[in-house]
């Protein structure tokens, strides 16, 4: 009796937009909120930016956009200095990076809103958009806002292609990667690839309306933010994220395309492109 074969399941992939790995001009980044998670991941593109560079890649050029103002109870959880308090936080972030890094990046004191990219019409056009938001309401408004923008502008040089959005609570987080739209894959014998990364909106629709994110009462000192988010929760959510759009950037394959992470127990559970 003859046994059948059994045939190997191929391991799911994403490979990396071509505009991603081999542009003719800088990769634009749209980077939503630079608080405590934004304002380190600013840091880390910057580096990336430096290391791509060096590589023989154009780089990224960067806007930030965030309304709020440096308080007192921002300092030491997020990247800002006492001489800073009363400035815009994206203001702040970008004289800084610009003065040591030598980039020519931009901020913009705003919220990101369709209001807001009317007025200027460059600031629809970003490859990558990178959400350190704490409220529902906002991610639901940027899964809005990017859909309509590449059905609007997909024939256009820096259409949006990848949304990566972070998010935590007191000692827990999670990173997500997805795709604007379907991403074109080559063939492969090796992998099952997958051109299309569910939005976080759309993955986790009901964790998110289910969540505590309506509570956003101000804290009125780091002591007080620091019973409501830990110390490093931010500064790792920000290096492990940088490492997934680093290994995106390098190696233009990705397996897993976010994880959650627990710093209580310092445990750290990938999730797979399926």
């Amino acid at each position: 009796m003859k046994t059948k074969k059994l045939k190997a399941v191929k391991p799911a992939a994403h490979i990396a937009a071509k505009t991603l790995l081999t542009p003719y001009n800088p990769i634009i980044v749209n980077l939503i909120g630079a608080g405590g998670t934004g304002s380190q991941f600013l840091t880390a593109l910057a580096r990336m930016n430096h290391a791509l560079i060096a590589l023989n890649h154009p780089g990224l050029m960067v806007r930030v956009f965030d309304d709020d103002t440096v308080e007192p109870a921002n300092l030491g959880r997020q990247l800002f200095t006492s001489a800073e308090i009363g400035q815009n936080k994206a203001v702040a972030l970008i004289n800084r990076i610009n003065l040591f890094f030598g980039t020519n990046w931009k901020a913009v004191p705003e919220k990101y809103t369709e209001e807001t990219l009317k007025t200027q019409p460059d600031y629809w056009l970003a490859e990558l958009t990178i959400s350190c938001v704490d409220t529902v309401a906002a991610r639901f408004e940027i899964a809005e806002i990017l859909t309509k923008l590449y059905k609007s502008r997909m024939h256009a040089h820096h259409h949006p292609l990848y949304w990566m959005d972070f998010g935590n609570s007191k000692e827990t987080g999670q990173v997500i990667l997805s795709t604007v739209s379907e991403v074109s894959q080559p063939e492969s014998k090796k992998f099952a690839l997958k051109g299309r990364l569910p939005m976080v909106t759309e993955e986790f629709k009901e964790l998110l309306e289910n969540s505590e994110a309506n509570d956003n009462t101000p804290s009125c000192s780091l002591a007080e933010a620091l019973t409501k988010q830990d110390l490093f929760i931010n500064s790792t959510l920000a290096n492990l994220g940088a490492s997934l759009l680093w290994q995106l950037f390098r190696e233009g394959i990705l397996l897993n395309r976010g994880f959650f992470l627990n710093l209580r127990d310092f445990r750290t559970i990938p999730l797979k492109v399926a």
